[in-house]
């Protein structure tokens, strides 16, 4: 008789042995999360748990006794006293072949590579003592790199098909593609079009799950430098949030040295005229977007489509491009980024006393769209760009160690004033639900007259699943909050929004998984997502914020009295704001 209490869901354990070691794991296991649990490491490239698990590179390749072929350990499943062994002659051999093979079709130029040292593909060849080459070299020809802040060399690609899978199952945003079959394989952009006409939005998330260097960002460095060389010029540069949360990963650097304060100094002993804060630019858009978002609240209009956060470029393309109605209702600020250009060759510039056009604005952004925000933002002046050039994190961290400085040994510096100095508000917009709760602040002060706690709002920030809803009471107005990250889960939500399922006052989306801390343009750790544990660094520096609120920055108050007089002006709107 079966016992009506057993749970019917429990799952069964399978026992199976793994190179002489005994092993009870969950049914349903693959062969290589069971030798994971036994502290046994089997090798993969391919591999992205859940989303690319498709045994194509071959590497993961183990021995099942008594089985004939070797089979990929990433999608077999274990079974009742299965026997594997991983590490054994044949397995062994058959590996060494399978990346002598991916390296007959790879342009295994390690020196000139940006991820020299960082590089999947490198270390397997390491580890597996690969230092000689016996099949004949057969390279695809690599197409014209263009303008386009994204760059695929398709001489590096080792058809691992991450960069497919990220961009469908992570961002539905489906720009790539698999031409061909065999050895005539190849991965370019969906439709056969250019990757430029693609609809790709510059999330970079393919470029990060990369396991080579066959996806890079446009290098943007030698004009930096060039200007930086130039005496005729006036070089400023903005730092993001985001930046500061992973700038020193390469550089092991302990946790509190890898400071801003470092950071500051590193990077103006690269030859900046100054060094400024993209927090600061962060805290004016809270200004003007909170004041945008109370317009609404007051017109007592009845609005289909909620008020949508524009900070993130890779969004605004996505939503002009796929849900047009919706991109009707973005919100006309300027990104922090295109906001702190404009404020420097405006406001910045007539403090010190010179022409705008003599001043080169550079930007230092978790994110590759930015390069593509910057050159096709409509700018404020007419004598050049808000922004001139954009770089990277890893570009700025490759400037850093190219100068060959002493990054442990170097002072802690302040960021330039006025526009260096931000609140936590500002630094917080580096995660997903950062730039909700820096306006919910201060939206509960231009409402009540008076401050709420820093941190009642603080649970906007929890990530569940990449999207969710809240309902925040403002002194009896009720403000109805959307937050997605991940161009997926943006479509879900807009979906939602469009069938009358859901309602918001106000939606904020950041097109990458966790917001700008996991962006495009962070440095890559493969197989490791960091975007949470670098969002715990942006929450620790907004905590130990001596100004917790955008509307108490006196940076910000005295950029309004002086040359702005208030959000929303005539002037704010000229120079802050865009269609």
């Amino acid at each position: 008789m079966v016992n009506a209490h057993i749970n019917k869901t429990e799952t069964k354990n399978i026992n199976l042995i793994i190179d002489k070691r005994p092993v009870s794991v969950p049914e349903g296991t693959t062969i290589l999360d069971a030798a994971k649990k036994c502290g046994i490491n089997i090798p993969t490239l391919c591999y992205l748990r859940d989303i690319n698990e498709i045994g194509a590179c071959r590497v993961c390749l183990v021995e099942i006794e008594g089985g004939e072929k070797l089979v990929t350990a990433c999608n077999t499943m274990i079974e009742e006293g299965m026997v594997v062994y991983t590490n054994s002659k044949r397995v062994r051999s058959a590996r060494r072949t399978n990346i002598r093979l991916i390296l007959s079709q790879h342009d295994a130029n390690c020196p000139n590579c940006t991820r020299n040292g960082n590089c999947t593909l490198q270390s397997l060849c390491r580890d597996m003592n690969i230092t000689d080459r016996i099949y004949e070299k057969k390279l695809a020809e690599n197409d014209a790199p263009g303008s386009f802040p994204l760059i695929k060399e398709a001489a590096k690609c080792i058809k691992c098909m991450r960069c497919i899978n990220v961009c469908d199952k992570i961002q539905s945003v489906n720009a790539w593609e698999l031409r061909g079959t065999g050895a005539r394989a190849a991965i370019g952009a969906a439709g056969g079009k250019t990757i430029s006409e693609s609809g790709c939005t510059l999330c970079g998330q393919c470029i990060t799950h990369c396991p080579v260097a066959a996806l890079k960002e446009r290098s943007d460095e030698e004009r930096v430098i060039a200007a930086l060389g130039d005496p005729d010029l006036i070089t400023v540069i903005q730092i993001a949030p985001a930046v500061r949360a992973a700038w020193a990963e390469s550089m092991k650097l302990t946790a509190e040295k890898a400071n801003v304060g470092r950071l500051v100094s590193l990077t103006r002993a690269l030859g900046f005229n100054y060094v400024f804060d993209t927090d600061f630019s962060a805290d004016l858009t809270v200004m003007e977007e909170t004041s945008e978002l109370i317009e609404r609240l007051k017109s007592g209009k009845k609005y289909k489509y909620p008020l949508f956060t524009s900070c993130c470029p890779a969004w605004v393309t996505f939503a002009k491009e796929r849900f047009p109605d919706a991109a009707e209702n973005l919100s006309s600020t300027k990104s922090p980024q295109q906001m702190f250009g404009a404020a420097v060759k405006g406001y910045f510039a007539g403090l010190i006393g010179e022409n705008p056009s003599k001043i080169f604005s550079v930007s230092v952004m978790p994110c590759l769209a930015k390069k593509k925000e910057a050159a096709d933002s409509p700018n404020a002046f007419e004598n050049g760009r808000d922004v001139d050039a954009v770089i990277t994190t890893r570009e700025l961290a490759r400037m850093i160690t190219s100068a060959n400085h002493d990054v442990e040994a170097a002072e802690e510096e302040n960021f330039d004033s006025p526009l260096g100095l931000a609140s936590g508000a500002g630094v917080i917009f580096g995660t997903t639900g950062g730039v909700s709760e820096a306006v919910l602040r201060t939206a509960y002060y231009f409402i009540t007259g008076k401050n709420p706690s820093p941190d009642c709002f603080s649970n906007v920030r929890e990530n569940d699943n990449g999207m969710r809803k809240y309902t925040i009471d403002i002194a009896g107005a009720k403000v109805s909050l959307g937050i997605a990250s991940g161009l997926r889960n943006a479509r879900r939500l807009i979906e939602m929004i469009e069938s009358g399922e859901e309602h918001f006052d106000i939606v904020e989306i950041m097109a990458c998984p966790g917001g700008c801390s996991g962006g495009g343009g962070q440095p890559i750790h493969d197989g490791f997502e960091l975007a949470a544990q670098r969002a715990e660094i942006l929450k620790t520096l907004d905590c130990s914020s001596e100004i917790r609120f955008a509307h108490e920055n006196p940076s910000i108050k005295r950029i309004y009295d002086e040359y702005y007089g208030a959000p929303l002006s005539e002037k704010a709107h000229a120079e802050l704001h865009t269609k």
